[in-house]
């Protein structure tokens, strides 16, 4: 208990001095140098660390509770920290900032840009009951001008730039809310009507094949594509449970997304031999993580820190609303997402020296590549 809070406690540090490397001394199994030049990120509100703050949407995080236990809100949806903040550091990176921050412009974009958008999906349509919301496409639009427009300015030449391209890292983790806010709310969108759960999941990795095929034309070379995980077992869908049981059928559906994404990834690693694909798989580690929670240093695996939780489950965070005191003992922050505890253990198993839950190298290999 001790070692985690003086982890979260020299992290904090870190998110004001970004160019110091003094949270991956902090880290076992972390990098002390840069091991890739650059780390960009696609994906939702599970990494999003402030893309929504610009945007007219209701999926927001800018306010208490959320931050609680970094400083305050900054537009993560945890209350402190992300998978990625802790990947970063474990890679030898700084914490890596937002697309639409002020520091994505000049030699901040170096280390990489996060382009992750809450209520984001590999389809356009995902979310778009939220209102703004910037998706896998417009992502990788967000990228390209940056691939074209901003990098070529801080390097000698387009060798140069093809080399920094080409080592740096690009994560995907996005999928969840093309489930969760499309095909599971057949009030508001056709998909389901429209698609068989196993033609849904064929259409969103056919669209997601094309999307990667668009980001290696940009010059990425260095992939980690991220599981869904179980979202039959968030409280979300736990209040709607008689006996507080994950919901199996949900879970089958982001099962038959996880299967067609591990199989593209050795798809892809056998025709794009200029390239490299990892497949984290978050979703064994979460599943277990909720069903044996002690094992991990949790007590409360099923209940939302803050928001509704199994009362309701259908909200994030009120704003200002006091969340549980004992945060690192709970796996959800709110009805949807991680607490920061739960992210440590998730980047820890991906990311760093002694990974294990990456095929078929871990990210840690990835980068040193």
């Amino acid at each position: 208990m001790e070692k985690r809070r003086t982890i979260f406690t020299t992290i904090f540090l870190g998110m004001f001095l970004p160019d110091l490397f003094v949270v991956s001394n902090a880290l076992d199994g972390a990098a002390t140098y840069p091991l890739a030049p650059a780390m960009f990120i696609f994906g939702d509100s599970l990494i999003d660390n402030g893309n929504n703050n610009y945007m007219i949407t209701s999926a927001k995080a800018n306010y208490f509770p959320y931050g609680i236990d970094a400083g305050g809100p900054s537009g993560r949806f945890s209350n402190g920290l992300t998978v990625v903040d802790y990947g970063a550091r474990y890679l030898g990176l700084p914490f890596i900032p937002p697309f639409f921050s002020i520091t994505s412009f000049g030699r901040h974009i170096l280390r990489g840009i996060n382009y992750a958008s809450a209520a984001a999906g590999i389809l356009d349509e995902t979310g778009r009951h939220y209102g703004q919301r910037t998706s896998l496409n417009g992502q990788i639009l967000q990228f390209e001008t940056t691939a074209r427009l901003k990098l070529p300015e801080l390097f000698r030449d387009q060798g140069e730039l093809s080399q920094y391209l080409a080592k740096s890292v690009y994560l995907i983790n996005i999928g969840g809310n093309d489930y969760l806010n499309n095909y599971l709310m057949p009030d508001r969108y056709e998909s389901s009507r429209t698609y068989s759960p196993e033609a849904f999941a064929d259409l969103l990795m056919n669209t997601l094949t094309t999307q990667i095929s668009n980001l290696h034309n940009l010059g990425a070379r260095k992939f980690v594509l991220v599981a869904s995980g179980p979202l039959g077992c968030i409280p979300a869908f736990l209040s709607k449970s008689n006996d507080n049981r994950c919901v199996e059928r949900v879970n089958d559906l982001v099962s038959m997304f996880n299967s067609r994404l591990i199989y593209l990834t050795g798809t892809l690693n056998s025709t794009l031999p200029d390239s490299i694909f990892v497949y984290q798989d978050i979703y064994t580690l979460f599943y277990d993580m909720i069903h044996n929670p002690s094992e991990y240093g949790f007590y409360d695996a099923t209940t939302a820190c803050c928001g509704n939780g199994k009362d309701g489950g259908q909200v994030t965070c009120l704003p200002y609303q006091q969340p549980c005191k004992d945060r690192d003992q709970y796996v959800f922050w709110d009805s949807f997402h991680p607490t920061q505890a739960a992210n440590a253990i998730i980047a820890q198993r991906g990311y760093s020296l002694y990974a294990t839950d990456c095929t078929p190298i871990s990210v840690y290999q990835l980068a040193q590549l």
